[in-house]
């Protein structure tokens, strides 16, 4: 029943796993930049399909990010609700009151990173790590102009992305990450295929959405 299910599941977004790897990467990059400058009610608005779309295609991955990243971000809630000046919340503490401004802020902050958390957790849940560097290979391909090698660029960017997830969702105590960070690690030399997708008419056109979407919400 399980497969069954998650065959569904699949099956009813088939159009996200066509979608180019460098179209779904760029298009996981405009969400983030967007969200910088959307009103707060578009913005509550936005990231609450986001959520909604996370929870219904990774949800479990959704859950182990935040899991992991939760005390950041209340302590980033709580820096803005202390260091916002504004109306104290507790008039009669107001100099260790936090303010409604700061809480305010620091909600529509944590909006934005469960966003592009949410988003990202789409994201590497559709690409395997040959699909996350072919898609940017082909985003770093103006570089090349400059002299610097793409492959070499999007392999250390991928892997990177890679183990920190893997670090991200592993279940450990933060005395034992600590630990593993000064543990030498040993691995053996391999060689990664870089697989070349084709870049289709949805490609094209989605690219050029998310690219003047962001324009719309810049301007």
């Amino acid at each position: 029943m399980q497969a069954r299910e998650q065959t569904q599941r699949y099956a009813s977004f088939t159009f996200i796993m066509k979608l180019h790897p460098a179209t779904q990467i760029l298009t996981w990059c405009v969400l983030v930049a967007a969200m910088q400058f959307l009103p707060p009610a578009y913005l509550l608005m936005a990231g609450g399909i986001v959520l909604l779309s996370a929870f219904a295609l990774s949800r479990h991955k959704f859950l182990q990010l935040v899991r992991r990243t939760r005390w950041i971000m209340f302590s980033l809630w709580l820096i803005y609700a202390y260091s916002t000046p504004g109306q104290p919340v507790y008039a009669a503490f107001a100099p260790f009151s936090p303010s409604f401004e700061g809480l305010t802020d620091g909600g529509l902050q944590l909006m934005r990173l469960l966003a592009a958390l949410a988003g990202l957790a789409i994201l590497l849940d559709r690409l395997h790590r040959q699909q996350l560097m072919a898609g940017l290979y082909s985003l770093f391909a103006p570089l090349k102009w400059l002299g610097v090698s793409r492959e070499r660029l999007a392999v250390r960017l991928a892997l990177t992305l890679h183990y920190a997830e893997v670090a991200m969702l592993r279940t450990q105590s933060w005395q034992e990450s600590l630990r593993s960070l000064f543990e030498p690690h040993m691995e053996a030399t391999r060689e990664l295929e870089l697989p070349v997708y084709r870049f289709a008419l949805a490609d094209v056109l989605m690219m050029t959405g998310s690219v003047l979407l962001l324009w719309q919400v810049v301007i």
